[in-house]
């Protein structure tokens, strides 16, 4: 089961509260190092104040009969008890103990962990005073000042504990109030990926914001304009494209006429006429007409076929033979440059716009290289695939950065960048292998296709 990623204002909350964790770890340490001191300073303090308080003890006893300083110390120390934190024992000379202080009373069921007492309790010597035959040890106890320490840190515990939850929940909720303008850009920008363009962002008083909520506006003023720019193209290509399909369907039509009708009509009269001229042959006054009839309806034929002929060559495109004349013209104007082409364009007939097209890129690059390249050698290759017509020309001239104008710019270029583009087609400029320009233009072949099945 995966687990959802964390929100934004989660991360940031986690990551504030866990740097004020760190703080208060380093804040903590230091509290255990002062109450380290504190305990080793207390404890030292009651330690020798007992010490010197078994000395004079062993100053005022020295006087007393041997016999009666055992039942005088212990007179003194057993109603003291447990001298503030220290344990008092009294052993005679042969190591047998007459007195043990009781245990403490304060917090008597209470203990510390051991970790906690290894980090706040201090190493404490043992101190011996003898009296008489006597030996009076005092052994340091720090167990109620270590219990106090814990009892403290618990507390301490608690309260950081609470403050850290609090923390967390105030950073997310005013990350949550700063940041909620975030909420109203992926809204946008969700609403914009979806193709909505009309949406725009209010300037929000935050600078940042602000400057964000600016810059989006502009991106989708400028993403409107392109998209409706598309459109007004698009509309303008359909437009073109419907009125050369009536275009074509008009010439066709003329066609149909002209040939079903009036070049039957014309065969006919000149028929008629060649049947008179035959019949009167003793009569010149008609037989002259007739062949004059006949003579008109003939050129009048020629006529009709030379229109016929017009009409069906702007319905017909042959791209290969048109670029193998274009090219043919070309090599004869201009022998001193080799020119190398192939086409694979199949058997498919092209439709007449994307044959005009093609002739024009072609026609456009071979006059670029003549009037800009100082090239000996071009290649042309024409191609069709995946739905494109791929036309790539290029040559071992001068190439892009001459500063020669080879055809950076220039109306040329511009005329085929917009007639390419009027197809939707591409063009780029590379360099090529031998260091000349190499031109390559895309025009979707799809598009024009669907135009002649429309025709």
């Amino acid at each position: 089961m995966s687990i959802p990623p964390r929100s934004l204002h989660t991360r940031i909350s986690l990551l504030l509260t866990g740097l004020a964790a760190i703080l208060l770890m380093v804040l903590a340490s230091l509290w255990v190092h002062g109450m380290r001191s504190s305990i080793h300073e207390e404890i030292s303090a009651a330690n020798r104040v007992s010490v010197q308080w078994l000395k004079a003890l062993a100053s005022d006893v020295q006087s007393a009969p041997p016999e009666f300083v055992a039942q005088r110390v212990l007179s003194m120390v057993r109603p003291l008890g447990r001298i503030r934190a220290n344990a008092l024992e009294v052993f005679t000379e042969d190591g047998r103990r007459l007195y043990a202080s009781p245990a403490p009373t304060y917090k008597a069921d209470r203990t510390a962990p051991g970790w906690f007492t290894a980090l706040v309790a201090p190493v404490f010597a043992v101190h011996r005073v003898g009296v008489g035959n006597l030996e009076l040890v005092i052994s340091p106890d720090h167990s109620r000042a270590v219990v106090d320490a814990w009892d403290d840190l618990q507390v301490l515990c608690l309260w950081t504990v609470a403050l850290l939850g609090a923390l967390f929940a105030l950073v997310r909720w005013a990350l949550g109030r700063t940041m909620r303008p975030l909420e109203q850009v992926m809204d946008a920008l969700d609403c914009t990926g979806g193709g909505r363009f009309d949406v725009r962002l209010p300037v929000f008083p935050l600078r940042e914001l602000g400057r964000l909520s600016l810059a989006f506006n502009g991106m989708a003023d400028r993403l409107e304009e392109a998209v409706e720019d598309n459109v007004r193209l698009k509309s303008e290509r359909e437009v073109a494209c419907l009125v050369q399909a009536r275009l074509e369907d008009e010439r066709r039509a003329i066609a149909r006429e002209l040939h079903d009708t009036l070049a039957q009509c014309i065969t006919g009269v000149r028929a008629l006429a060649g049947a008179i001229a035959q019949r009167t042959s003793d009569q010149p006054a008609l037989q002259q007409p007739a062949q004059t009839i006949v003579a008109v309806t003939g050129e009048m034929q020629d006529g009709v076929k030379a229109i016929l002929y017009r009409l069906r060559s702007a319905l017909e495109h042959d791209l290969g033979t048109d670029i193998a004349q274009a090219c043919t013209r070309w090599e004869l104007l201009h022998p001193h440059i080799a020119l190398n082409c192939r086409m694979d364009i199949g058997t498919t007939p092209l439709a007449a716009e994307l044959t005009q097209t093609a002739v024009r890129v072609v026609q456009e690059g071979l006059t670029n290289i003549v009037r800009h390249a100082k090239a000996t050698q071009a290649d042309l290759c024409i191609e069709r695939s995946g739905g494109w017509l791929n036309i790539r020309l290029s040559d071992n001239g001068c190439g892009l950065g001459s500063g020669t104008g080879h055809p950076g710019s220039g109306l040329g270029l511009t005329g085929m960048r917009e007639c390419i583009a009027a197809q939707g087609g591409q063009l780029e400029l590379n360099t090529a292998a031998s260091g000349g320009l190499c031109v390559l233009a895309r025009l979707p072949d799809h598009l024009l296709s669907a135009l002649e099945s429309a025709a």
